[in-house]
């Protein structure tokens, strides 16, 4: 299953639970106040935007879609198909995988990867590139988490200043029992926001951001260190072997021939 959609079904599945939980015994529209919404989340959003610039949170609201939008990575499968390419190599040579180009475009890393070593760069050159753009890829992810960490940190905090307003409001106006229940929802339901974004929306999107990342960095490894082998025209036998030293023992890969 791809990883957006296990993602998008359980973000849904927990709203789904938490409305039905709100609307099942009482009225559901007590828990909605604009007020309250504006002090969370536009207050998360403004805080989190004085601690990053704006380009960061920007590109962490990005990088976090493109990683949930991602398949899940397969390291075994990365390996398996390395092990291909390079057995292909041995057989037509460069030739062979310039004609495997045109099927990679959905693997823009791997694509490169090999484009460059049919473009006749030296393996080392070759290598050290995709050595820096998976740091870059890696480095990018990581701060992209940082971002979504600390507005996980910032919204139940934005709650809390939202209930002193409510409770200051509800204390100034004593003498007016109408506006206590507003003011005391405003109180209560800034709290509640605040506990929901934190903990349902942006904690756990940090925590897959970071798993993605973990997983995405393991995958670029394996075909960085393929290409390499396969530039410097290694036996498939010894591309199985440098592969198999970055998988854990339930993924490693055997080549058949």
């Amino acid at each position: 299953m791809r990883s957006s959609l296990t993602a998008i079904i359980a973000l849904i599945a927990s709203f789904a639970l938490l409305a039905a939980a709100l609307t099942l015994e009482g009225n559901g529209s007590a828990f909605l106040d604009v007020r309250a919404a504006l002090i969370v989340f536009g207050g998360t959003l403004a805080v989190t935007m004085i601690s990053f610039s704006p380009l960061e949170v920007i590109m962490a609201i990005r990088e976090t879609w493109s990683a949930i939008a991602t398949p899940r990575f397969n390291r075994r499968g990365a390996a398996d198909r390395m092990l291909k390419i390079a057995e292909r190599t041995r057989k037509d040579g460069l030739l062979g995988v310039e004609r495997l180009l045109p099927k990679l475009r959905n693997d823009p890393f791997l694509s490169r990867a090999l484009a460059m070593l049919v473009d006749g760069i030296e393996v080392a050159d070759v290598e050290r590139m995709l050595e820096d753009e998976r740091l870059s890829t890696a480095q990018r992810r990581a701060e992209s988490a940082e971002v979504l960490r600390r507005a996980a940190d910032i919204a139940p905090a934005m709650g809390l200043i939202g209930t002193l307003v409510g409770l200051v409001q509800m204390l100034g106006q004593l003498n007016d029992p109408a506006a206590i229940g507003p003011a005391m929802a405003v109180a209560l339901l800034t709290t509640f926001y605040g506990a929901v974004l934190g903990t349902m929306v942006l904690s756990p999107l940090a925590a897959k951001l970071d798993r993605i990342s973990g997983d995405e960095r393991d995958m670029l490894a394996i075909y960085t260190a393929g290409a390499a082998a396969i530039g410097r025209k290694d036996h498939p036998r010894q591309v199985e072997h440098t592969l198999n030293a970055l998988l854990p023992e339930a993924d490693r890969v055997q080549y058949s021939r």
